[in-house]
């Protein structure tokens, strides 16, 4: 089943990286992407001007739930991984804001978003941008040899999230800090509730909810969590920003306790939040189901 999953993840980014690679018509063209962006689901969720510097085919590939490189504070000289990077949108800003003393790591198991994301840092010139193939339950990169893990909507289409929040604590230093962005479940959904909101691949039936998602944290060892919902995406289903640190020390990890109190307070945020937005997940466009937005 796992594998699966996995395989229908992997076609729905490639069509959609296609979409944008051999534009068959008008529709999902860089110039459409770019025009009547959603506030909920990609490229609307950026500031225009932190995007006028990059290639039309990154934002046209924009298909994130956040902006999570507006939140992670990066810095001069920093190295940057981005889980799930796609086009490269993500990777391509992190290079501009670490500049050429830091590393922006892009990290994607399907090729055509690979060359597509490729294609893109070769036409912004950041040669400090450099993508990986592989799934991000097995990150390719060394045990603490990263500053900032960064994600876009992209955790909960994993087949093993504890597996992808042991990851993230392997790769970060001591200190280290994740900034996330992802669809995130009401406690009150189940599992069959969620999947009855929407599929896999369309960031919808593999979401944590927000207690599962800072539970896990906490047992992959990671501290300071905290869930800021950004936007009400479909009823019981919410945008949000996902913040933790690596704990200088092995026992530093949040306690179950502190890990509930940050579920409790980010689901009574999540709960005050008007919905917004109008892309509908998974919506066709060029003859797909991709849509505009997440997925």
């Amino acid at each position: 089943m796992t594998d699966l999953i996995r395989d229908e993840v992997r076609r729905h980014y490639a069509r959609a990286a296609l979409t944008v690679l051999e534009p068959a018509d008008a529709c999902c063209s860089p110039a459409a992407a770019m025009s009547g962006a959603d506030p909920v689901f990609g490229p609307g969720l950026y500031d225009p001007a932190e995007l006028a510097p990059l290639p039309a085919g990154a934002i046209a590939a924009s298909l994130g739930c956040g902006n999570p490189t507006a939140m992670a504070d990066l810095r001069p000289g920093e190295v940057v991984l981005d889980l799930g990077s796609g086009g490269g949108i993500d990777v391509l800003l992190s290079a501009q804001r670490v500049g050429p003393a830091g590393i922006a790591y892009g990290l994607d198991m399907t090729d055509e978003m690979l060359e597509l994301a490729r294609r893109n840092a070769t036409a912004a010139g950041a040669a400090n941008a450099q993508f990986l193939k592989g799934v991000i339950e097995a990150i390719p990169l060394p045990d603490a040899s990263t500053d900032v893990v960064i994600s876009n909507c992209v955790i909960n289409l994993s087949i093993d999230k504890p597996r992808v929040f042991a990851e993230i604590a392997r790769v970060l230093r001591p200190g280290g800090r994740m900034a996330v962005s992802d669809v995130v479940a009401d406690d009150t959904l189940s599992p069959a509730d969620r999947a009855a909101r929407g599929d896999y691949a369309g960031c919808v039936a593999g979401a944590l909810s927000f207690s599962e998602h800072a539970a896990g944290l906490a047992t992959a060892g990671l501290a300071g969590i905290a869930l800021q919902p950004t936007h009400a995406a479909i009823p019981g289903m919410y945008n949000a920003i996902v913040r933790a640190i690596r704990p200088p020390t092995s026992d530093g990890a949040d306690t179950p306790a502190a890990a509930a109190q940050a579920a409790a307070d980010g689901l009574a945020v999540a709960r005050a939040l008007q919905a917004a937005g109008t892309v509908a997940l998974g919506d066709a466009c060029c003859g797909t189901d991709l849509g505009t937005g997440c997925c």
